[in-house]
């Protein structure tokens, strides 16, 4: 990942709404959810709902798929793994056991239990 690559993905997470979003498909991997039910979840209203996803789909964040009548959005963990990626590339000027704690806490599903 480039640097201004990463620049606009942080950028996109850089708004309330936006961050809530992902944090939301997140938690809904893999089925992910369709848009009206982020929009109800979030109490935003369904227009401002799309033009966030929008920013979040070109930034890398989410993805979408048609599904009959409605636009199911999944959270892409592959463009999440290349962020987390790219912050790390140079971690602990090559003593790796230094991040061993933040790897292991990366490692588990119970990251959420501590850092709601």
């Amino acid at each position: 990942m480039e640097i201004t690559n990463a620049i606009a993905s942080f950028a996109a997470l850089s708004q309330d709404t936006r961050l809530k979003a992902f944090r939301l498909l997140v938690s809904h991997e893999p089925d992910g959810l369709p848009a009206g039910e982020i929009a109800r979840q979030l109490s935003v209203p369904h227009n401002t709902m799309s033009a966030h996803l929008a920013v979040l789909s070109r930034a890398g964040w989410v993805l979408s798929q048609r599904q009959s009548r409605q636009i199911v959005y999944r959270a892409s963990l592959s463009h999440m793994e290349a962020v987390v990626q790219f912050l790390l590339q140079d971690c602990c000027a090559g003593h790796p056991e230094l991040c061993s704690s933040l790897i292991d806490r990366l490692s588990s599903c119970d990251i959420n239990k501590t850092n709601n």
